[in-house]
Formats: structure tokens, C-alpha cells, sequence
């Protein structure tokens, strides 16, 4: 597995070279988005009020931002699970020209899909840190602020070998976790017969 420091607004040779397992930093100009955000755009029909041509990183993330002495003020951030947000995904990569999407967990099939035809990957963090990257991001701008709330509106950082990050979508569509998927399935199978335990077992009902 490779590990690559990469600078936004990324173009596709920078991540056609990523492959599934990699590590990845990411320094330069990002946005955040959260459902709320989708919603508002592509459910409720609003116009996105910026432009994504220089920006096409995108962080699922709500972060904890308040205003301190007239500037703002980065508490805490931590990706949150995109696979929230599968609905909206494929249209957030298409509309919005997405080179990278950054999230835990990972997203479905027709992200993927889109990822391929439109040349972007999805990253997931290596680790829970989130207080230990605030000195890697800068809050440069918010959008949206009055109509979404804090957390779901759109902030602008700028960000500094921001990461780790493993890639888990890549640019073919493939997806790190389907793999995992399977060798789990197959140790599970393999840990319960040890056990000589039922697979279709159910789990205890508390309620």
C-alpha cells in the first residue's frame, strides 16, 4: 500500500493512481456537508450558493465551530458515516464535479457508479482523532449558516496534510470493504462451526 500527500482542488491523475488500501493526506481548500445540505439542494430544489470548480473535496462533517473575539473557532471535528447520505451521493459527485469525497464508513453501488464514470474515490479515516486534527484545519468561510444551523451548514477550511485516510472507493468503482466483507463472512462461518454454533442462530431478544 502506497501512501500519498495530495494537494486540492485534485485532479484525475492525481487519484487515478490511488488504489484501493492506500493512505492519503489531503492539504488545500475543502467543504463540509452533512444531510441536511442534501437536502436542501437537491430535495427542496435551492441553488448551491458557491461554486465547486476549485473545491472539489468533500467532508461529511458536522463540525463544533464557535465564535470567539468576532473570528470563528474550530472545537472538534470528526467525519461522519457516508453512507448517510447514499441518496444523494451519486447526484453530490455528478452536480457538484467531486474528486474526493472523505468519510467514515464507506457509500453503495450507485456512488460507486458514479465515482468511476465521473473519476472520483471516497476515503475513509484511519483513525478516530478528531481534536488532534484541529491544528491541521483552518475555518475560512461558512455558508448557509441561518437557514441549515451550525452544524449542517456548509464550511469552507482550508487544510494541511489533513488525514490518514485510506482509500475505499476508487476511481474503477471498486470498493475496499466488499473484500473485507467476504472474509469476514467466511471466518464467521468458519468461527462458528469451531464453536458448534447454529448459523442461523438469532441474537437475544431483550424486549
Amino acid at each position: 500500500m502506497a501512501e500519498y500527500h495530495l494537494q486540492a482542488p485534485l485532479k484525475n491523475e492525481d487519484i487515478e493512481q490511488l488504489k484501493l488500501g492506500d493512505t492519503i493526506y489531503i492539504s488545500g481548500e475543502v467543504f463540509t456537508c452533512r444531510s441536511r445540505l442534501h437536502k436542501y439542494i437537491f430535495d427542496e430544489g435551492h441553488e448551491l450558493p458557491f461554486s465547486t470548480d476549485d473545491r472539489n473535496v468533500l467532508i461529511h462533517n458536522g463540525p463544533i465551530i464557535v465564535k470567539e473575539n468576532g473570528e470563528w473557532s474550530l472545537k472538534s471535528f470528526m467525519p461522519t458515516s457516508s453512507i448517510r447520505f447514499e441518496k444523494w451521493g451519486a447526484k453530490s459527485v455528478e452536480n457538484w464535479k467531486l474528486k474526493m469525497i472523505i468519510g467514515k464508513t464507506t457509500m453503495g453501488k450507485s456512488t460507486a457508479e458514479m465515482m468511476k464514470k465521473m473519476k472520483c474515490v471516497h476515503c475513509s479515516p484511519r483513525s478516530v482523532s478528531p481534536n488532534l486534527w484541529i491544528d491541521s484545519i483552518e475555518v475560512q468561510d461558512v455558508h448557509l449558516f441561518d437557514e441549515l444551523g451550525s452544524i449542517e451548514a456548509s464550511w469552507f477550511f482550508k487544510v494541511k496534510d489533513l488525514g490518514p485516510f485510506i482509500v475505499d472507493i476508487d476511481t474503477e468503482g471498486n470498493n475496499y470493504f466488499d473484500a473485507l466483507d467476504d472474509d469476514i463472512k467466511k471466518r464467521k462461518d468458519e468461527a462458528l462451526k469451531k464453536l458448534g454454533i447454529d448459523p442461523d442462530y438469532e441474537f437475544t431478544k431483550l424486549y
